[in-house]
Formats: structure tokens, C-alpha cells, sequence
């Protein structure tokens, strides 16, 4: 636990000062938005309000699902232009320590573009505002399990293409797959909850996410180690 926090609060306190992977992740998120709010955005009147619900809930985990992949690539790379990575490895401690420390890492600045992200979209699309009733508790919870999977994923993957000369488009390639299941998930949970609340469906999606969360973040804390040194 020691070295699982001394990453994450080095990985915070560099995303605190230098703010890059916090402005890079949200300007992402906020153009993906943009380009599917001129895109699909139309003529909300037109569409009934499960259209509305889907629509706004696609356009919002895309956005996240992207700003994720943007982030994990900060993840290891700032050591690895440093030189450093070496060292970080070969620091005292279990390989999964650093994995969980630099998961940590990511989960911060990704969850205050998710705070962003998520009420922009539904208004910009017209799932929220104008009288309706939005249930932000369930949906703040859906979004936190979506981005922790995201984040999972996607730091894990990052470790393996860090030293590669591809890595920005290796890693949504890798990672995109393997976060399929995520991406149903959420965007499901996410247009129940707009058009009828919390119900039974929505309970299995929410636990299928946690469940789909600690699986991963367990296999790949296993795993890392022969991530990082292959």
C-alpha cells in the first residue's frame, strides 16, 4: 500500500502542476462532444425520449472512452521520456503495487473530465433540463464504474506500448477490444436510467460493471509484471 500510494500521489501531484493530462483529456472529450452534438444533434423534438436517452448516452461514454485512451498514454510515458522507467521498476515493492499506483494516477484527472463530460451531454443533447428529472446519484455511480474500467484497461495496455514507436495508435487498438463489454454496459445502464429510473436491468448492468472492474483490475495487477518486462 506504501508504494501504491506513493505512485499515485507522484502521478497527482505531477497532473496538479503540470495540468497537461487534464486539459488534454477534457479539450478531447469536450470536441468529441461537439462534433456529435452538430452531428446527431438534429431536432431533439423529433426523437422520443428512449432516441434522446440513447443518443446522449452514446455520445458521452464515446467522449470518456476516448479522453481514456488519451490519458492512459500519460500514464508511463512521462517516466519513459525521462528515462526513468527503468528505475520505477526496479524500485522495491511488487510489480502490481506500481500498476495500481499509476491506475490511481489516471482515475483522478479522468473523473473530473467525467464530471464535466457527463451533464454537458445530456443537456447539450436534451436528456437533461427543461423539467426533466434526471437521476444524478445512479448516474454518478454507472459513470464512476464505467471510467474505472476505462481507466483499468487502458493503464494496463499503456504499460505494454510504452517503449513502442506507435504507441497513440497501438493503444486504443489494444485496449478498445477488451473495453467492448464496458462500453454496452454503460451506454445501457446510462439510457435506462434517463428513461425509467433505477430498475431490475439496470441493477444487472451496474453489477456486471463492478464485476467487470474487479476482474480486471486483479488480472492485470497479476499481470503487469510480465507486461512491463517483456
Amino acid at each position: 500500500m506504501n508504494a501504491v500510494l506513493t505512485v499515485a500521489l507522484k502521478d497527482l501531484r505531477v497532473a496538479g502542476r503540470t495540468r497537461d493530462t487534464l486539459l488534454a483529456t477534457a479539450f478531447f472529450a469536450g470536441l468529441v462532444l461537439l462534433v456529435l452534438g452538430l452531428a446527431l444533434g438534429g431536432d431533439g423534438a423529433a426523437r422520443t425520449p428512449a432516441q434522446t436517452a440513447g443518443t446522449a448516452a452514446g455520445a458521452v461514454w464515446t467522449a470518456l472512452a476516448l479522453a481514456a485512451a488519451v490519458g492512459a498514454q500519460r500514464a508511463f510515458a512521462q517516466e519513459q521520456e525521462a528515462g526513468a522507467l527503468e528505475q520505477l521498476i526496479l524500485y522495491p515493492g511488487p510489480h502490481g503495487a506500481l500498476y495500481v499506483g499509476k491506475l490511481l494516477g489516471v482515475l483522478g484527472p479522468l473523473l473530473l473530465v467525467a464530471a464535466f463530460t457527463l451533464p454537458v451531454g445530456l443537456i447539450l443533447f436534451g436528456a437533461a433540463g427543461a423539467g426533466r428529472a434526471v437521476p444524478w446519484a445512479a448516474l454518478a455511480l454507472t459513470t464512476v464504474l464505467g471510467v474505472v474500467g476505462f481507466a483499468a484497461g487502458t493503464t494496463f495496455y499503456g504499460s505494454i506500448t510504452v517503449n513502442l514507436r506507435a504507441r497513440e495508435a497501438l493503444l486504443p487498438a489494444l485496449a478498445f477490444p477488451i473495453l467492448v463489454p464496458v462500453v454496452i454496459a454503460t451506454v445501457k445502464a446510462t439510457s435506462l436510467l434517463l428513461t425509467g429510473g433505477w430498475s431490475p436491468e439496470v441493477t444487472t448492468w451496474v453489477v456486471f460493471l463492478a464485476a467487470f472492474d474487479l476482474g480486471t483490475v486483479i488480472l492485470a495487477t497479476l499481470l503487469f509484471g510480465f507486461a512491463v518486462e517483456g
